[in-house]
């Protein structure tokens, strides 16, 4: 399995970005995923996750309604929408693939993609 995230960059306070996770075969993403996010100096933290139907989501509280998970099997694609990004969101993105749902803990998951960064300026 392999995963390869997209769609981070440079913004302003209060924009959005849409970070995409593509897998690398159409069973890539036939799992619970998670969306994960780490900043320099601090542990990697749990964002989103998803289940394998996509009619389930669950969502860290710091992100809890300024972000939508979503998946689109045709596209072997997961994606997280941020909006009223902060600066406290800037972090490497990461996604994620598990045999669990919700699970929020790093460890819970198997495959990992290898991040894109978003960073908020104020």
């Amino acid at each position: 399995v392999q995963l390869v995230e997209s769609g981070g960059g440079l913004v302003q306070a209060g924009a959005s970005l849409r970070l995409s996770c593509v897998g690398s075969t159409r069973t890539s993403i036939t799992y619970p995923m998670g969306w994960f996010r780490q900043a320099p100096g601090k542990e990697r933290v749990f964002v989103a996750a998803i289940n394998w139907r996509g009619d389930r989501t669950y969502y860290a509280d710091s992100v809890k309604g300024r972000a939508t998970i979503s998946r689109d099997e045709d596209r072997n694609t997961v994606y997280l929408q941020m909006n009223n990004l902060k600066p406290e969101d800037t972090a490497v993105y990461y996604c994620a693939t598990s045999l669990t749902y919700p699970a929020t803990a790093p460890e819970r998951y198997d495959y990992w993609g290898q991040g894109t960064q978003v960073t908020v300026s104020s």
